[in-house]
């Protein structure tokens, strides 16, 4: 069936080009936007000016010698009148127009009978002939999978994932754009590395065939990176761009992702919150026009003051366990009572309080700051200057989940040494998402770098800001390759 009307349409391409249309022009006329013809449609009417609109056919009808067309574009949809005594061709372009096709209409406009803002078309240009007809809208175009697979169809038939692309490139430039505004300095850093740090996970591996070595994607924005940056007297750097973890797909993590980094010498955590909490609001309110929402049944305003919670005790609180002082057994043993399914592949006391703080952020609606994680779990943070077994790290709360993570940068090479040693056993014990030792970055530390503080956010938090999975957030969302053309 559809490869009959696959056939069809190219019939209707050859007449066309038979009848010396060009159907793939490389350049059309195209004067005005649709949505400005509408918003000007009374001035324009009245001086009788005429106007060049271009865009897809999304509807068609024929009554008798005239011919209607809903013409739609980026910035709207408007109809176009053929009539088949004021345009040549007239048979022609009955016979071998379909819903789908791009054209350029010329012409003056008018108002129907019934009202309808429309254009008296004088000339009809091809600008590209679809050879695959559209969906029919009314027969479900609604499979998920097939909606990401064939995403420019999903965001010309549904005008939220189109809002949603909008808001997506609001979110990232609003965020540029408050850093800009307060000093910041955009930078790149390589997204291939000898080494993959900054954080705890599981990285993509390649062949660099000119260097002759293995290398890895990315699994932070530049962490490692920015912070030489600080060594070479930069205070206050940030990056954008895309970051790569090769571990599991649910509604809050992807393989591929975007991320945003940013590097504040003389800064430090407590510092960072405040600076986190002015930037969110801002952004916040730049993307969606509000700070009120409801996120998996939370109900989240980010106008109000954010809390403050306390990571053992909040631990405690929900499990009972007090994990500065339980064992690896104790921990062990409430995961399985409490029925949180782990992997046991490299397991040790830091992935198993991991997992117990997994079943307990649940409960968390904030908005708020996470603070005093233990020193295992953060090998890049500084200690506490009270209680040397913590860090000075925060991680922003809404609706259940982590939706950035910040902390006071470890500068002492020393320490940082002695953490990636420990790192090193973990990964050694069988834990892949355990850090590397990075001799360059402490050399690079050795040579000095100032107090700082370093935060990051990827685009989960706009996902939960949509309240939709991050995949259907992502204009383009890897998927499995099909076996076949379909």
């Amino acid at each position: 069936m559809l490869d009959d009307l696959i056939k069809e349409r190219a019939k209707k391409k050859d007449s066309l080009i038979k009848a010396g249309y060009n159907v793939y022009p490389a350049k059309v006329t195209r004067e005005d936007m649709i949505g400005d013809v509408l918003h000007r449609f009374f001035f324009l009417s009245l001086f009788r000016k005429q106007v060049s609109i271009g865009g897809r056919i999304m509807g068609m009808r024929i009554q008798g010698g005239v011919m209607f067309l809903d013409i739609k574009d980026e910035s709207g949809k408007i109809q176009a009148v053929l009539n088949k005594k004021k345009i040549k061709d007239f048979a022609i372009w009955k016979d071998n127009l379909d819903i789908g096709d791009f054209v350029v209409a010329a012409g003056k406009l008018f108002k129907t009978n019934k009202g309808q803002k429309s254009v008296d078309v004088c000339k009809l240009n091809m600008a590209a002939k679809s050879l695959r007809p559209l969906p029919d809208a009314w027969s479900g175009f609604q499979n998920e999978e097939e909606r990401l697979r064939k995403r420019y169809l999903d965001i010309l038939f549904n005008p939220e994932v189109r809002d949603m692309v909008k808001k997506r490139a609001k979110f990232w430039n609003s965020i540029r754009c408050f850093l800009i505004n307060k000093g910041f300095l955009e930078v790149e850093t390589p997204a291939l590395e000898i080494m993959p740090g900054g954080a705890d996970a599981r990285p993509f591996i390649t062949h660099h065939n000119a260097l002759d070595t293995d290398v890895y994607l990315r699994i932070s924005m530049g962490e490692l990176w920015q912070k030489k940056l600080m060594v070479a007297g930069f205070e206050k750097t940030f990056e954008i761009g895309r970051q790569f973890r090769n571990e599991g797909m649910d509604a809050e993590h992807l393989q591929d992702f975007t991320q945003m980094e940013f590097y504040w010498a003389y800064a430090d955590y407590e510092m960072g919150m405040k600076f986190v909490e002015e930037l969110y609001k801002y952004v916040i309110t730049e993307t969606f026009g509000k700070l009120k929402f409801k996120i998996r049944n939370f109900e989240i305003d980010f106008n109000k003051k954010w809390e403050i919670y306390d990571y053992s005790e909040t631990i405690k609180k929900y499990t009972g366990v007090d994990v500065l002082n339980a064992d690896l057994k104790e921990i062990e043993n409430k995961l399985k009572e409490l029925k949180i399914e782990y992997d046991k592949k490299g397991f040790n006391i830091t992935r198993a309080i991991d997992n117990l703080w997994k079943y307990c952020r649940k409960n968390i609606g904030g908005p708020g700051f996470l603070i005093n994680v233990p020193i295992m779990m953060e090998p890049l943070a500084k200690r506490m200057v009270s209680n040397p077994n913590l860090v000075q790290r925060f991680q922003v709360m809404i609706a259940g989940s982590e939706n950035g993570k910040g902390y006071s940068e470890l500068n002492d090479p020393v320490d940082q040494a002695e953490r990636f040693d420990n790192q090193m056993k973990l990964r050694e014990a069988g834990d892949e998402e355990a850090q590397m030792k990075d001799d360059d970055f402490i050399e690079a530390l050795e040579y000095g770098m100032p107090p700082t503080c370093g935060f990051g956010v990827s685009e989960r938090l706009f996902s939960f800001l949509m309240d939709k999975p991050v995949r259907e957030c992502q204009i383009f969302p890897l998927m499995k390759q099909k076996n076949k053309r379909g």
